[in-house]
This record gives structure tokens, sequence and C-alpha cells, in this order.
């Protein structure tokens, strides 16, 4: 089975980004969302991440936002001795680069990707008047 992606957030922020995601790139069975509902606490977050990755040998986490409490859950698991990676700020960038990894049989380095595509367009917006 190739990898998969595990999307966590605060609210359905990670299913959006999912649906989002496949606007681009179509439909991606190998990408899953675990959202922490308002009317949820951790205890219920849990039992949510352990049923969507019970079957997942492989896989790797992608969390909204570093020290909330669905990143801060997941990291639990990793210092009580599960195997994965987690990346706090996700964003679309990462996800179709996992996508295109996953495509193309390479690695990725989602923390360069995920750089690598933030810009402050009125400054790119000013060095095209500039250039013309």
């Amino acid at each position: 089975m190739d990898k998969q992606l595990i999307l966590v957030s605060h609210g359905t922020l990670c299913e959006e980004l999912k649906k989002s995601t496949e606007m681009i790139m179509g439909a991606q069975p190998a990408i899953h969302t675990v959202a922490l509902l308002p009317e949820e606490g951790p205890a219920d977050f849990l039992t949510k991440f352990k049923a969507v990755t019970k079957d997942l040998d492989d896989f790797l986490v992608m969390a909204d936002l570093m020290g909330g409490t669905p990143c801060n859950i997941v990291a639990k698991e990793l210092m009580l001795g599960a195997q994965f990676d987690l990346y706090a700020g996700m964003n679309m960038p990462m996800v179709i680069s996992f996508i295109n990894a996953q495509m193309t049989q390479t690695s990725s380095n989602f923390l360069e990707d995920a750089q690598s595509n933030i810009y402050y367009v009125n400054e790119q917006l000013l060095e095209v008047e500039e250039d013309e």
C-alpha cells in the first residue's frame, strides 16, 4: 500500500483542504481527515484518529497548528512510540507536494514546499509593474 496522508485540524479545515486540493488534483483516496469539532474533547479526537489510522501501515500526518489540540494529541501518540511523521502548519502546497511525490514515487521536502509557496502578492505585483 502506498503512503497515506492524514490531515487533522480544529473544525472542518482538514476536510475542506482535502476538497479544495481535489478540485485541482482529482480524487485522493490516500488522504484522510480527522476534524476536532466544537462539541468534542481530546478523547473524542483521539478515538477518531485511532479509527482512521488503525489499518494504515505507512502514513504521515499534517496538522493545522503547532501547539493546538489536534497536533498535541497526535504528538502524544509519537511520544508513546507510534511511528509516523508529523508536520504542523499544513497548507495546500504541502498537500499537493505529498500527492506529487506519491505520483512520481519520489520524496518531498514539505517544509520547503510550504515556505516557498508563501508570497506577499502586493510586492509581486509591484515587481511586475517595474519590469514593464
